[in-house]
Order: C-alpha cells, then sequence, then structure tokens
C-alpha cells in the first residue's frame, strides 16, 4: 500500500512463490519418454539442491515492478536503446535516471554498470549490454552474454545486494535465440549460486508469457527440484555446459597467447586498452586465420562504436604469422558499417619492403577507402609523435626489438623553455 491507501502496483518478490513450490509433474512426464528407465546412480553436473531451488523465482510479469535491491537493464552501447523492458523502467524510475546515465558514458558489450532505481521499488539498477547475434560467430556472442550475466552477480556481489531481479538480457532487435540465450542464463545463475550463494537470498527471472514456457522447460535442467526429476533432466542438458563458472568451453575458441612470434605454434596475441583512442596489437598466424577473426570480433565489437585507432606490430614477422590478405578481406566483408565508418587510422609499425608493396596492392585493388587511413612507422619514436605510449600495452618482444635496432625512445618534455 502507498502511504495514500491505494494499492502498490509493485510486487514484493517475498510474496513470490520459489522455484521449490512449483509442481515437478509436468516437467517429469515431458522427459520420461526420453528416459525410459532412470540410472538413480547417476549424478547431472546439476545436481539436486534444494537450497539453491529456494532462491530461485520464475515470474511472469514486468521486472521494473519488482520490489528487490536491484533489477537488470538490457540496453545498447549508449543506454539508450528503446526495448520493452527499457522503456518501462525509464517510465517507472522517472527523468533523473536518463540524467544519470549520461554519467556513465556507455557500457560495452558484456558489461554492466550500475545507477539508482529512482522512483522504483528497487533500489538499484544494473545496466548491461548484450551481444548481437551472428551464427557465424556465435562463440563471441555466447561469451559476451555470458559476461553480461556474470558481471550483473558479481556488482550484486561486491555491493552486498540480497536479491536481483533479471530480465531477459537479450532483446529481440539483437537476435539472440532464445533457448539458447536461456541456457547460458541458467546455467551462470547456477554456478554463481554454488560458489557465492550466501551472498544472494534471492535470484528472479522475470518473464514475457513466450520466455515463461521457455524457462520452465530448462529450468529443471539446471535446478532440477528432486532426485527424479534432476535423473530425467540429465539426458537432456547440452553438449556445452561450460565450465566452473558457467562459462561457454568451445575447443575453436582456445587460442594460446604467446609472448613471441615466429615460431609455428604461435596463433594470436592481443592487448587492448581504451583510454582517448582505442589501439588493438595483433599478431596473426595463417594456420588459425578463423580463430583470430572470431578473436577480433569479440574484443572489437563494442569498441568500435566509437572513433578507434589500429596499432598493427609486424616486429620480426615470418612467413607463420605473415598478417594475411584473405583475413583482411573476410574481416571487411562481415564487419558492421561501424567498424569501418570509425576507423581513424592504422599504424603499421616495423614494415617491410615486402608488406609495404603486399599492403599497397590490397588496398588499391581489393579495399577501397582505407589506403588513406595506412601509415607506415619505422620505429616507436615515431609512433609517439601520433599516439602517446601510456595508451599502448606493448608485447615485450616490440620493445626490444626496437631498442636494438633504433635505440631506446626518449620522452621529451613539451614546455617550449627546456
Amino acid at each position: 500500500m502507498d502511504p495514500l491507501g491505494a494499492p502498490s502496483q509493485f510486487v514484493d518478490i517475498d510474496s513470490l512463490p520459489a522455484w521449490n513450490d512449483y509442481s515437478e509433474a509436468n516437467q517429469l512426464d515431458s522427459h520420461k519418454s526420453q528416459v525410459e528407465k532412470p540410472q538413480l546412480d547417476v549424478r547431472s553436473p546439476f545436481p539436486y539442491r534444494k537450497d539453491i531451488n529456494a532462491k530461485i523465482i520464475l515470474w511472469k510479469g514486468n521486472v521494473a515492478l519488482l520490489n528487490c535491491t536491484a533489477i537488470v537493464n538490457t540496453s545498447n552501447e549508449s543506454l539508450t536503446d528503446k526495448n520493452a523492458v527499457s522503456e518501462s523502467i525509464f517510465m517507472h524510475a522517472g527523468p533523473n535516471l536518463r540524467d544519470e546515465l549520461l554519467k556513465l558514458k556507455g557500457c560495452r558489450t558484456g558489461e554492466a554498470k550500475l545507477t539508482k532505481g529512482f522512483n522504483l521499488a528497487a533500489r538499484f539498477i544494473i545496466h548491461t549490454v548484450g551481444p548481437k547475434y551472428k551464427s557465424r560467430y556465435r562463440t563471441a556472442a555466447e561469451s559476451s552474454l555470458y559476461s553480461c550475466y556474470r558481471n550483473v552477480l558479481q556488482l550484486a556481489k561486491e555491493q552486498a545486494m540480497s536479491s536481483v531481479g533479471f530480465c531477459v538480457i537479450n532483446s529481440v532487435k539483437r537476435g539472440y535465440p532464445l533457448e539458447d540465450a536461456t541456457h547460458i542464463a541458467l546455467r551462470t545463475v547456477r554456478r554463481f549460486l554454488e560458489i557465492h550463494g550466501e551472498t544472494l537470498e534471492k535470484v528472479v527471472f522475470a518473464v514475457s508469457e513466450l520466455e515463461q514456457a521457455i524457462y520452465q522447460k530448462l529450468l529443471p535442467l539446471y535446478f532440477p527440484r528432486s532426485l527424479e526429476e534432476e535423473c530425467h533432466s540429465l539426458p537432456c542438458l547440452p553438449a556445452d555446459i561450460g565450465n566452473s563458472e558457467g562459462e561457454p568451453v568451445v575447443p575453436e575458441r582456445q587460442i594460446r597467447i604467446s609472448e613471441k612470434p615466429g615460431a609455428p605454434d604461435v596463433t594470436i596475441a592481443g592487448y587492448v586498452r581504451q583510454e582517448l583512442k582505442t589501439c588493438l596489437t595483433l599478431l596473426l598466424s595463417k594456420p588459425y586465420i578463423r580463430q583470430a577473426l572470431l578473436y577480433f570480433i569479440h574484443v572489437m565489437d563494442h569498441i568500435a562504436v566509437k572513433e578507434y585507432v589500429i596499432v598493427y606490430f609486424h616486429t620480426l614477422t615470418s612467413d607463420y604469422n605473415h598478417l594475411d590478405s584473405d583475413f583482411l578481406k573476410k574481416l571487411y566483408d562481415i564487419v558492421d558499417i561501424k567498424y569501418k565508418r570509425n576507423l581513424k587510422a592504422v599504424y603499421f609499425v616495423h614494415p617491410t619492403f615486402r608488406s609495404k608493396v603486399s599492403t599497397w596492392f590490397f588496398t588499391t585493388f581489393t579495399i577501397s577507402g582505407l589506403k588513406d587511413k595506412i601509415h607506415y612507422v619505422e620505429n616507436l619514436q615515431q609512433l609517439f609523435t601520433a599516439i602517446p605510449p601510456e595508451q599502448i600495452d606493448f608485447p615485450p618482444f616490440v620493445l626490444e626489438y626496437d631498442a636494438r635496432e633504433n635505440g631506446p625512445y626518449y620522452s621529451y618534455p613539451s614546455s617550449p623553455d627546456l
């Protein structure tokens, strides 16, 4: 009740039944046809845990109406997305929310940021950005979506929140298949509660009618309500159930990081840091071009929404890790327009005569519009006239090579009196 005695539109989560309280009869019937004789001695990787189930609530309703410590808002990188969840949260929170969001200066895909709840019953709002889904780069999307749920939970833990109300983070316009996304959501929450269950009392999944059907179907896989349901659900688990924290595990994503190039087993090394500009350093190996492509998309998708710069180190490059023009062509063909529009320059460090000729041919006859953005840099001192050294995380071998070939670089004071 509000102060005037009128019924409150907000819903107290303590009044909602926990997952333990839902009837499991229908769930068991749906799985019995697949498992004739349950092997009760075989345990699921998500075993029956009554204490964890008591923390889970599945509720068909508007997440903005939940009276809990924090609710989750799904948005875009600029936190201005107009989807059903965000619009409802903005409407109930009031105009102060938009003003506070401006102070956050956006949010990267997979990250989570916190604001007050203002006029909501919830004290806080945790804003996160789900990935845009492309089937060809499913692994990158899986990793980003996992990061959304994990970072929300981690933020709740750090802020000592007792309850969190989740919307379905993957918005319709971002195209993530609902059932695939639900698997990631449920197992990430399950693994988090296994490790940090003492920090959270309630986790609410606020869903629509369509989403409710999927959640009711998949919840028994990750939160079985009895030993029998655990057994019947076991064959229905997907092949990839994630690691100990629920993070997707796909062999092709296991990219090794190598400190020095030049050997056949070198795959890819990436060093990323974003300040006034964003600089990406990549070393690629031809046998692993597809993995490099996935890695580039995963790392860069949230960065390319703003102006950025690429620094490519050609240092000590051999036939094993020469930058492949086929990789660049494929990359240019598949990335969103924002990658091309917001790319301001590519600094090609330590180029060879062969690489200059190849790059000229490639940018002249294969990709138009890129040629004027290429800048050849013979040494690091020359690079630092364009980009301050503190904005780049250097592979150690690059610094060693440049010091050996060109001598150590010096940072000169900018004062005209010196």
